[in-house]
């Protein structure tokens, strides 16, 4: 066990503890098997490999030969965020809180719909780990990232001084504005698989790792 119990290291879930695409095959097969939607999943998932975003639901379901009924649609997205997801956690991060949660103050602030964002961390026993989760929607449609308002919840939580935070996420569009303006130490995960792998990441974020293990030089040189 690594003691960095001076600092506070705050997750983003969603590609930086698990992968969001496995979340999403896992949403489409929910789909198919609640609803009796014979080929969905396997269409909903080629849409998404193919990089169609938003309006998957409807194109699926054209795809096996359904007409649009938006009232379906909305049965389907709510089947969507609400189904128990068949997610783990990646072997990196798994290993990572194991060694070090006994040791380090941990929290999580994520973004997306309530329903899904509760799902995810259930299933990944997020609790067992992290005794602060900030759920941005949890808090009101406009205080999503990159909006500081979840940061200051984690901090006034925690009550450590802001050069004693450090936020591991993914994506450069969202993630890291509010904990930089809050003064945190910003660290970019970049996996392999990540749906905004492919982003740069901005100049202002003092670490990139790909591996949540490649942490443990940062933290030390951030003491």
């Amino acid at each position: 066990m690594t003691d960095h119990r001076d600092l506070c290291v705050v997750f983003d879930i969603d590609d930086t503890l698990y992968l969001e695409r496995d979340y999403v095959r896992s949403g489409f097969a929910a789909i198919e098997r609640l609803h009796g939607l014979g080929g969905f999943a396997e269409a909903a998932w080629q849409l998404f490999l193919d990089g169609v975003r938003g309006d998957t639901i409807d194109r699926a379901l054209h795809a096996i030969g359904r007409d649009r009924d938006p009232a379906l649609v909305r049965q389907l997205v709510s089947t969507y965020r609400e189904h128990r997801p068949d997610i783990r956690l990646l072997p990196d991060a798994l290993g990572w809180l194991e060694h070090h949660h006994a040791g380090t103050r941990l929290a999580c602030v994520t973004d997306g719909p309530l329903s899904s964002q509760r799902a995810k961390a259930s299933a990944l026993g997020l609790a067992n780990w992290c005794p602060t989760i900030v759920m941005t929607a949890a808090l009101g449609a406009e205080y999503g990232k990159p909006h500081v308002r979840a940061f200051q919840e984690v901090a006034r939580a925690t009550s450590l001084p802001p050069q004693r935070y450090v936020y591991v996420a993914d994506n450069p569009r969202k993630d890291f504005d509010g904990p930089h303006q809050l003064g945190w130490a910003t660290i970019r995960i970049r996996r392999r698989g990540g749906l905004h792998a492919e982003l740069a990441t901005p100049s202002f974020v003092d670490h990139e790792v790909t591996d949540l293990h490649d942490l443990d030089s940062f933290l030390g040189q951030n003491r």
